[in-house]
């Protein structure tokens, strides 16, 4: 979503001497500034090698030739060049600009600590130059340090108002902070001063995504990719939308377009498996999970969602390993815990289980699930005390959970605690009347109590509800 912003110097026009010697290189001037990559690079080589043409006409040589290598991808190559020609700058504007454009191919490069050098650099030479603070800007929020980074941009907003760009760029820090309210308003700037950019209008969708306003997102995805059919991230965002939405179908058909413009989109496929699960067809989520698995192994929400799909299936061990990976990239994942808790209650291996549940809960306190999960297993194992601090805690922060009320009435009546394990298990039949469990336990209660009439009643209920059940 960042904006980056470079300086071309192909526009400057070297006027070559070597006309004026024997075996010289007449029209190399016009040549090294001409726009085709393959002809210009050879001709300003002509003229960097001549020992007779001026160092400004080398220096604008070097300027331009690392921009033709840079079309072409040859990124050392074009380093050099910049590195040259700053031996030989002496005019700051230019020399900052130079900075600014190698300082963006070590960023391509994946050099964050050279291109951030050369960013800082191009500050000091010229400290109005806007593009080098909307670079520094982009290595700073990559950092993490999105303090920094918005004071860039606020400083390239006030040198060039103008630039829709640089809105694109600190609406996009913060939203990465999480700031929505200024990401909107920065996207809503930008679309206002220049309507056809594309980027701000796909960026807002996400913003407005993220608030929970799903149709402005759909509608801003639409009008991204009306203006740029070829942009895979809006389409994804426009699945994600309807997925969100609850039109599963739909969102299958915006993720099948994402894929065939970028059929490396991993997220696509991951927005897919997730609208197949959705709908039941797990073997499909799975495929597509095991694909954007396969194109980025570090894409742990599809180890998650995976192993709630081998969940569904009951492939315990499966479901394990997945939880497991996805762990292994990020260790605060509260609903890894979760759920591989779960797997491993349903092998029966109680401890560790209870051992994931209490993970779960260090990392949010709010997961309700398991500490209601918790206090099952710990009933299993004897812990009648700590099943009940569970369930309380379940019950204190939502006094309808049925099932939690059901869980403490059982655990109280295993405690002898007659009285209140019917106070529970009245409350969970309320909320649930058609809740078997409940009402065996709460027969048993009252059998406990020698009370036979409503024991007997409690228990020809269950046995209405469940024929199975003794």
């Amino acid at each position: 979503m960042f904006a980056l912003s470079a300086m071309g110097f192909p526009a400057h026009r070297v006027f070559s001497q070597g006309a004026n010697h024997e075996g010289g290189h007449s029209g190399d001037g016009i040549r090294c500034s001409s726009g085709k990559p393959d002809i210009a690079i050879i001709a300003c080589t002509n003229i960097i090698e001549d020992k007779h043409e001026s160092d400004v006409n080398h220096l604008i040589a070097l300027r331009n030739r690392a921009v033709y290598f840079s079309q072409q991808g040859e990124l050392d190559h074009a380093i050099g060049d910049f590195t040259a020609a700053l031996k030989l700058s002496w005019d700051k504007g230019p020399t900052a600009k130079v900075y600014v454009n190698r300082g963006l191919l070590y960023f391509r490069k994946g050099d964050d600590a050279s291109a951030l050098a050369d960013y800082n650099q191009a500050v000091a030479f010229d400290p109005q130059l806007s593009s080098a603070y909307i670079n520094r800007a982009s290595i700073l929020m990559k950092r993490g340090d999105d303090t920094h980074a918005i004071a860039d941009l606020e400083q390239a907003v006030r040198l060039d108002p103008k630039d829709a760009d640089i809105y694109v760029s600190r609406g996009s820090v913060y939203a990465h902070r999480g700031d929505n309210a200024r990401a909107l308003a920065d996207y809503t700037k930008a679309i206002e001063m220049n309507p056809a950019t594309a980027m701000a209008w796909r960026s807002r969708g996400f913003v407005y995504r993220a608030m929970g306003d799903n149709a402005r997102a759909a509608t801003d995805a639409a009008e991204a990719l009306r203006l740029d059919p070829t942009m895979s991230t809006a389409r994804l965002d426009l699945g994600l939308s309807l997925q969100n939405s609850g039109n599963a179908t739909q969102a299958i058909a915006e993720f099948d377009k994402a894929i065939k413009l970028n059929p490396s989109y991993a997220q696509a496929y991951k927005g897919r498996g997730d609208s197949y699960l959705s709908m039941g067809d797990r073997e499909r989520a799975i495929s597509d999970f095991s694909q954007a698995i396969n194109i980025d192994a570090n894409l742990m929400s599809a180890y998650i969602n995976r192993g709630v799909a081998y969940l569904s299936k009951s492939e315990w061990d499966l479901a394990i390993t997945d939880f497991t990976s996805a762990l292994s990239i990020d260790p605060n994942q509260s609903a890894a815990y979760l759920d591989r808790g779960q797997a491993f209650g349903a092998k029966h291996d109680r401890d560790r289980a209870i051992a994931d549940f209490t993970q779960a809960i260090r990392i949010d306190p709010r997961a309700l699930i398991a500490y209601r999960e918790r206090a099952f297993f710990r009933q299993e194992g004897g812990d009648g005390q700590g099943a009940i601090d569970d369930y309380n805690r379940v019950i204190d922060a939502n006094p309808e959970d049925a099932e939690a009320l059901r869980g403490r009435g059982y655990a109280r009546l295993k405690s002898r605690e007659l009285d209140a394990a019917i106070v529970d298990l009245t409350a969970a039949i309320a909320l649930n009347p058609k809740d078997a469990l409940a009402y065996r336990f709460r027969g048993s209660a009252y059998a406990a109590k020698r009370d036979s009439k409503r024991a007997d009643m409690d228990f020809a209920t269950m046995r209405q509800l469940d024929p199975s059940a003794r």
